[in-house]
């Protein structure tokens, strides 16, 4: 029997194309150039259902040019942009960088991202996500059962500063120090906190308010911020204008790299100059997955994308739409297809130079037929793979009039990260290392330059002609994947706009059979999916934030946007 915390790794199907250990051969193919093609039309946004059923909080927005992400003040930075001239990047970044101010929560500049964007011609990928410490051996970590969670020994190298920097180099038409305007007043002058923010502030000041700098820069007057307080972060503001001064240079090997490392060794951290200077992000294909007459795009490992473009796999196998969206039938099925893509998530990804199986193979059509006949219509069942952890991220969608859309993602991993501030920089720092195992026969395993398993993930999808259609993400630790899996089903299969896709309330799968549900789900459903055995846990609405928050913008046949802003976050879709 399974003590607590243990893990069950019984042997899972293996994927075709692959030997006894589960390696693919050069010679495997991707499953979604293997399929027919899509033929799904450029959508008409009047052919969208904007009836809901669901406490409608915000009504969908419209416009030729929009950005939709959880903070209000983010929001305009990247409207300001467009209003400039710029493009979808450009608002983007500058959303992304005020996000860093008025949402540290979720992120800061020692984050991690990643994103998807279609420039008006390809769809683009980027993996900014950072490596661990060259000192990371397992002997570092030996007579521990868990990577930590807190503290140096929990930092990798920080992406989010390169991940700007390289899109604005290769996308970007507006100078840096123009894009970085609002995140410096805001930083400079001072902003109003807002609501969901000052509750996770408050969650984290005791856990953290003695991690190193911390307490300096999080906890004026020895105490979290109140929603409409103003916070003030002049630190911040000096080191975000060194990085746009060096085009991030200061950041990876110039003064900030040095104060990073000289508090990581006044702290016993690992982090050394060499591991900053190396780090570098990566653009790369994404992968698909036909789904509803369109596909559906998400990142390669080291994320948990692929997850969703599993489940999605498995639904169409099952023939999954024909039910109502919110029916027993129709959910009881997109549990149980979500629990075989987690156990395949836990099983397989990590580090992509790691990985055992070429990841492609998991969506092979064969493979996701044989998933999918391992689900039972009468009962929940039992696949294996290990319980989530919370999480703090912040999502953004930017699209332009010239039709350039940007999906994009950045983290802290847990609220506010680490803990770790390094003193005098407003440099807060992301704990993207305990996502590491220290099975050594796990491809996850901490080693040194090797990129953990990574829960933030950017969705996208283009229609069946090739054209962008929606750039959509889930903020939420292990709810993203469960997230996407729930915004596509409900826009693409059911047709319904952004905003109801985001209003309506969530399941999330947690372990074993159990099962967490928002209270909107309804008495009749909860008690339904009781009686096939799921486990279920009714969350109280202050517990909004484990069911992440959707920002979605959907693009018409006419390039109109239609934009949906999670009522769980503070933030909001804006646009002209």
């Amino acid at each position: 029997m399974l003590q607590a915390g243990q893990v069950r790794r019984e042997p899972l199907a293996r994927p075709p194309g692959c030997d006894e250990l589960g390696r693919s051969g050069r010679s495997h193919r991707d499953p979604a150039k293997s399929r027919p093609a899509m033929n799904r039309p450029a959508l008409n946004l009047s052919a969208l259902d904007y009836r809901s059923s669901y406490p409608m909080a915000r009504p969908p927005v419209f416009g030729r040019s929009m950005v939709a992400t959880s903070q209000p003040l983010a929001a305009q930075a990247g409207l300001a942009m467009l209003a400039k001239g710029g493009n979808a990047v450009d608002a983007a970044i500058a959303t992304a960088m005020a996000l860093t101010v008025v949402e540290p929560s979720g992120c800061g500049l020692g984050s991690d991202a990643f994103a998807i964007l279609w420039d008006g011609t390809q769809l683009h990928g980027l993996n900014a996500s950072g490596r661990a410490p060259a000192d990371w051996t397992t002997e570092r970590f030996a007579g521990r059962s868990a990577m930590p969670e807190r503290g140096w020994d929990a930092v990798t190298v920080p992406g989010a500063v390169s991940a700007w920097i390289a899109l604005w180099r290769r996308f970007g038409t507006l100078p840096l120090a123009t894009l970085a305007e609002p995140a410096l007043r805001f930083a400079r002058e001072g902003f109003p906190v807002s609501v969901q923010v000052s509750r996770l502030w408050a969650n984290a000041a005791p856990l953290l308010g003695r991690q190193p700098g911390f307490a300096e820069a999080f906890l004026p007057n020895g105490r979290p911020l109140a929603a409409g307080e103003i916070f003030r972060n002049p630190d911040l503001a000096a080191s975000l204008e060194a990085i746009v001064a060096t085009e991030g240079e200061a950041f990876y090997r110039g003064a900030l790299a040095e104060r990073m490392v000289a508090h990581a060794k006044a702290c016993g951290g690992a982090m050394r100059l060499d591991d900053l200077a190396a780090h570098r992000a990566d653009f790369v294909d994404t992968l698909s997955q036909p789904y509803a007459g369109a596909v559906v795009h998400e990142l390669p490992p080291n994320g948990q994308g692929i997850a969703t473009l599993i489940t999605l796999g498995i639904l169409d196998a099952l023939g999954v739409g024909a039910a109502p969206v919110d029916s027993l039938e129709t959910t009881h099925l997109m549990i149980e297809a979500t629990k075989l893509a987690l156990a395949d998530l836990d099983h397989y990804v990590a580090d992509p130079d790691a990985m055992t199986i070429d990841p492609r193979s998991l969506l092979d059509p064969a493979y996701l037929a044989e998933r999918a006949r391992e689900v039972s219509a009468s009962e929940a069942r039992l696949p294996s793979f290990k319980g989530p952890k919370p999480g703090g991220t912040v999502y953004l969608s930017a699209a332009d009039a010239n039709g350039m859309m940007v999906s994009f993602i950045q983290s802290n991993y847990m609220g506010f990260g680490s803990g770790v501030v390094v003193p005098g920089t407003g440099i807060s720092l992301q704990n993207r290392g305990t996502s590491f195992t220290l099975d050594p026969a796990h491809p996850n395993c901490v080693a040194p330059g090797k990129r953990p398993f990574h829960t933030i993930i950017p969705g996208f999808v283009m229609d069946g002609g090739g054209a962008p259609l929606m750039s959509f993400g889930v903020m939420g630790g292990p709810m993203q994947a469960q997230g996407h899996t729930q915004m596509v089903l409900r826009t693409l299969k059911y047709g319904q706009s952004p905003q109801a896709a985001a209003d309506a309330p969530r399941w999330r799968v947690v372990q074993g059979r159990k099962v967490a549900v928002e209270p909107g789900l309804g008495a009749e459903l909860i008690e339904g999916l009781a009686k096939l055995g799921h486990e279920i846990v009714v969350e109280p609405p202050e517990a909004v934030f484990a069911f992440g928050g959707a920002q979605l913008v959907l693009r018409g046949a006419d390039g109109a946007y239609v934009g949906g802003s999670d009522s769980r976050k503070d933030g909001q879709a804006v646009a002209f």
